[in-house]
């Protein structure tokens, strides 16, 4: 006992509030992790709490908390006048004591089963396409990053206050896996005058996300095998989505109208699906011509294929007026729409829309209530006011604006102190430039020298299935103010000499050898 006292104190010494973690979690933790690698062994009595609370110098109230958690956890045995044990009966791998600076040993079974070796095929899909959400990133150039400088925080405090207040009751239920319905009216209203979108209020799906779509829609309309067109190059989360069900997706190429139609006819005919970004090409910026989106539905309508329409920033338009959506020409329900409010607004509010063509609302829901039950109420009801006192319409103005302004800057800038190193694709819609490298060096290269002068580019090629891709950068503009783009373009050009010569150094290192 006095062994098991003495170990005890050695173990939880230096135990502080400060830690940020509850003692009590401290010193379970400690006491367990001792029993998981061999110190204590089974049937060992423990000191009692209140010896233990005394020579610790500690509340008793926080050590018995600790041991009540454990023998809940079947860590330990406590009979009433005869003490606290460790659980005589544990697993072997538990009870089994552990080298010093080795891992603790584990069943056979479980050894062989971790990792990828555990997973379904469609698992190991899924672990090796998935795509990990990044954190915000505050550096320049990072693609489809909202101005969250120019948010109004302090309305949108006010409305999910006010909600908080009223109707917090009512919003702390569960919700319909469809959405906030004076939402979805809103976002309908919306997408109708806005973006030419026919649909009625029961059409729109509330999601977490755009990617959320995508996931639903592959699980419901693809079986193993099914072929998918997907733009080349394309947006990697839509091609993460469709690989984890199972489909063989058909890069089909992109050209200065869109997606190339006739390409796609000749790849697979036959495909069950075409995904594509018609308003503001990802990652290109190329809008599909009106000739292109009434091939691609005459196309989906003779196939009996389904279009899935991402409209994913195509709020923000700085020539002209923005073309209507496809789904807006559909005449025969093949169109499924995607739009976020998480790129519009900002990355943490986790809201999207999905419109459904009538035959596969029904359906939509079901497989989102499977995913995740429903959206969160109180949001989605701070939204539906955000939008309806007009503080979106009045939002979107300003980041029209705000971001033309960015964009000119960073154009500007590029020209400067880039100059014909980088040649410019379209960037008259959107949060971001793709740019083709007139010089012989990897863009893989030059993004990793970038990241480490504080520049969050992405590499052009990374976003081409097939084996020839252009090599590029994608380019953010929206999320950084003026001077900090001037002053990523200046370091970028010092990015591209340092590349040039360091990839001249080699070529005539090679030559010498």
């Amino acid at each position: 006992m006095k062994q098991a006292t003495g170990a005890l104190l050695s173990l939880l010494n230096g135990l502080a509030d400060t830690a940020g973690t509850p003692l009590y979690r401290q010193v379970y933790a400690r006491i367990r992790g001792a029993i998981l690698d061999g110190t204590f062994r089974s049937a060992q009595r423990l000191p009692s709490t209140r010896t233990l609370a005394t020579d610790l110098g500690m509340s008793r109230i926080t050590v018995e908390t600790a041991f009540t958690q454990l023998q809940a956890e079947g860590f330990l045995v406590r009979r009433v006048g005869a003490g606290s044990f460790v659980a005589g009966v544990l697993p072997d791998y538990i009870r089994s004591p552990r080298r010093p600076g080795s891992r603790r040993s584990m069943p056979p079974v479980i050894a062989r089963r971790q990792g990828e070796a555990a997973l379904s095929a469609r698992g190991r899909v899924i672990a090796r396409t998935a795509l990990a959400p990044e954190p915000c990133d505050p550096r320049p150039f990072i693609p489809c990053m909202p101005a969250l400088d120019a948010f109004p925080h302090d309305t949108w405090a006010r409305l999910l206050a006010r909600r908080a207040r009223r109707h917090g009751a009512a919003l702390s239920c569960y919700g319909s896996a469809a959405g906030y319905r004076p939402l979805r009216e809103a976002v309908a209203s919306y997408l109708s005058s806005a973006r030419g979108v026919r649909c009625t209020w029961e059409q729109v799906v509330i999601l977490t996300g755009a990617q959320q779509g995508l996931e639903l829609s592959s699980r419901l309309l693809l079986d193993p095998g099914d072929v998918v067109w997907h733009e080349e190059p394309g947006y990697l989360g839509a091609r993460a989505a469709f690989l984890a069900a199972g489909a063989r997706i058909t890069p089909v190429p992109v050209d200065g109208q869109g997606l190339d139609i006739r390409v796609g006819l000749t790849a697979a005919p036959g495909a069950r699906l075409a995904y594509v970004t018609p308003s503001h090409q990802y990652p290109l910026g190329i809008t599909m011509s009106l000739t292109r989106r009434l091939e691609l539905l005459a196309w989906a309508e003779r196939q009996d294929a389904w279009i899935i329409e991402d409209d994913y920033d195509s709020e923000f338009h700085y020539r002209g007026r923005p073309i209507a959506a496809v789904q807006g020409l559909d005449t025969s329900g093949r169109v499924i729409y995607l739009g976020s409010f998480n790129k519009v607004l900002f990355p943490s509010l986790r809201l999207a829309y999905l419109v459904a063509p009538v035959d596969l609302v029904e359906n939509v829901v079901a497989a989102r209530a499977l995913s995740d039950g429903h959206p969160p109420l109180l949001s989605q009801a701070a939204l539906t006011d955000f939008i309806g006192e007009g503080h979106f319409g009045s939002h979107l103005r300003q980041m029209r604006a705000l971001y033309q302004e960015r964009r000119d800057v960073l154009l500007d800038a590029l020209s400067t102190f880039v100059g014909s190193r980088l040649r410019l694709g379209p960037a008259d819609t959107g949060m971001h430039v793709a740019t083709w490298l007139t010089g012989a060096c990897s863009d893989e290269a030059i993004v990793a020298l970038g990241a480490t002068r504080g520049l969050g580019m992405r590499t052009l090629s990374c976003h081409y299935i097939g084996q020839s891709p252009s090599r590029g950068l994608v380019l953010g503009f929206s999320g950084s103010p003026p001077d900090q783009l001037r002053r990523a373009a200046r370091t970028l050009a010092e990015v591209l000499d340092a590349a040039d010569g360091s990839r001249r150094r080699q070529t005539r290192g090679a030559a010498r050898q």
